[in-house]
């Protein structure tokens, strides 16, 4: 900043004192008299400013002779290439000058532009490293992709470059939708430089779109040991990508091996939801009902969910409706007052027939919160007290508008998926997607809004009601209800 500045006022200053010399010049009616070794010289105002340029061109070309006499002296000196020097320094400078004002054009977007520049550039330097990088950038921008690519791959030539040739095709063959191709190119560009961050987030994408959940560890790893990932996100994604390992596990021909991945998953992240569903899962297939039972309450101390809740169930999967109810005490003591809890205890006192308690357990959830699921339940304990079937479609028809409550939802895209993914299915992003409640209500499907007549409006008058209607009640599933909600 400084040093412009001081180059503005010089130029200033210089044109000033032209100015003022030329108007003194032509003030001086008789010229200029130069006298000198006796002899005595009147030059008029013209002739004085044609010699001022003479006398410049002279000291320009006397620097210029000196310059090459100092080269030729250096090379009988035994410099041999000090001549060559003396050349080509005007070649670098006209290089370098083109080199950058072919990156000025990159930047501003102008690719013929700066195509032209590096070629201007490659011609006075001769320097492939520094001119095919522009080339093949400015390649890109102007939409010429086969050159950019020829440009990359001069880079491979050479070892100093070879990563950055490497990175270039790789960014190309991920524009083109080739991620066979890219992710051979990203392992070649990791083995290269481990602990550059963009090409671990890359490679480690990469493998998680192919299901490489032991590669995409490896890499993970790599990003641990470079400092760029948290020891805390580390174990949670560590132990996402050692629960994908172990997905076969409730597969018949499940390996030890899977079963362990999976409980090695819930000890890194007792809070993965899935991972504590596949654990559980695991160790009672393994028999351990106990282990089984702790590991879904440990995970159940984190957050109330569904799944946690049906896997507890699966762990006893004959017992009596009042059974159940006094096993899963020490799951609704935990977060009495949390809407799942009053959820799942409602339901299982349907299940044992005591409708006044169930609807106690909802407590004011029905004003407070009233999704899909709550009112499913609510229509359950009306048709079992026996209230009119008006009553009951009532309660069914807000349930079909209602909002479903917690979701699955990215917390990138805010997409909603019915199950949990490693990636969201939506933008692609890894570990995003968390049990809450939409950001904006689910619409009302059309499905839902051609059977809500059919629920509000009862049976005209004189219509004949269907056969076996009147000796066969309705019977509301309420499992599969909740399950549609969820």
């Amino acid at each position: 900043m400084l040093w412009s500045l001081l180059k503005v006022l010089l130029f200033v200053f210089a044109v000033a004192g032209l100015t003022w010399g030329g108007s003194l010049l032509l003030d001086t009616g008789g010229g200029i008299r130069i006298a000198a070794a006796g002899y005595e010289f009147t030059l008029g105002p013209l002739q004085a400013v044609i010699g001022l340029l003479v006398l410049m061109l002279a000291v320009w070309l006397l620097m210029k002779i000196i310059g090459f006499t100092v080269a030729t002296l250096r090379f009988l000196n035994g410099d041999e290439t000090a001549i060559s020097r003396y050349f080509d320094r005007d070649r670098q400078r006209k290089g370098y000058q083109a080199l950058s004002d072919g990156f000025m054009a990159l930047a501003s977007g102008e690719g013929r532009l700066a195509l032209l520049r590096a070629q201007r550039a490659e011609k006075y330097l001769g320097k492939p490293e520094l001119t095919t990088l522009l080339v093949a950038q400015a390649a890109e921008v102007a939409g010429d992709t086969a050159r950019a690519a020829a440009a990359y791959k001069s880079l491979l030539a050479d070892e100093s470059t070879r990563f950055v040739g490497i990175r270039g095709l790789l960014q190309q063959k991920l524009a083109e939708g080739d991620t066979d191709t890219a992710l051979k190119l990203a392992e070649k560009a990791f083995a290269l430089k481990p602990k550059h961050p963009e090409t671990q987030d890359v490679l480690l994408k990469l493998q998680s779109e192919r299901a490489d959940w032991k590669g995409a560890r490896v890499t993970l790893g790599a990003k641990l040991k470079a400092g760029a990932l948290p020891k805390e996100v580390y174990r949670r994604r560590d132990a996402v990508l050692a629960l994908q390992e172990a997905k076969g596990i409730m597969d018949d021909s499940a390996s030890v091996e899977a079963r362990e991945a999976a409980i090695e998953a819930n000890r890194k992240s007792p809070d993965l939801i899935p991972a504590a569903v596949m654990a559980a899962r695991g160790l009672v297939a393994k028999g351990d009902h106990k282990g089984a039972a702790r590991v879904v309450k440990k995970a159940w101390e984190g957050v109330a969910h569904p799944d946690l809740a049906a896997v507890f169930a699966e762990i006893e999967p004959d017992e009596t409706p009042a059974a159940r109810l006094k096993r899963f005490k020490p799951l609704i003591a935990q977060h009495p007052d949390h809407d799942e809890t009053k959820l799942l205890q409602a339901e299982m006192l349907i299940a044992a027939e005591d409708f006044p308690a169930a609807r106690r357990a909802l407590s004011d959830l029905i004003d407070r919160h009233p999704t899909q699921r709550a009112l499913a339940i609510m229509a359950a304990i009306e048709r079992g007290e026996g209230a009119d079937d008006a009553v009951v479609r009532g309660w069914l028809a807000k349930a079909l508008v209602a909002p479903r409550g917690p979701q699955w939802c990215c917390d990138k895209c805010q997409a909603i998926h019915a199950e949990w993914h490693p990636i969201c299915t939506n933008c692609g992003s890894f570990d995003t997607l968390s049990w809450r409640e939409p950001q904006e209500s689910i619409a009302q499907s059309a499905r839902g809004a051609e059977l809500l007549p059919l629920l509000v409006q009862p049976a005209a008058k004189g219509e004949p009601a269907p056969q076996g209607s009147a000796a066969e009640p309705e019977v509301i599933d309420l499992a599969a209800v909740a399950r549609s909600a969820d």
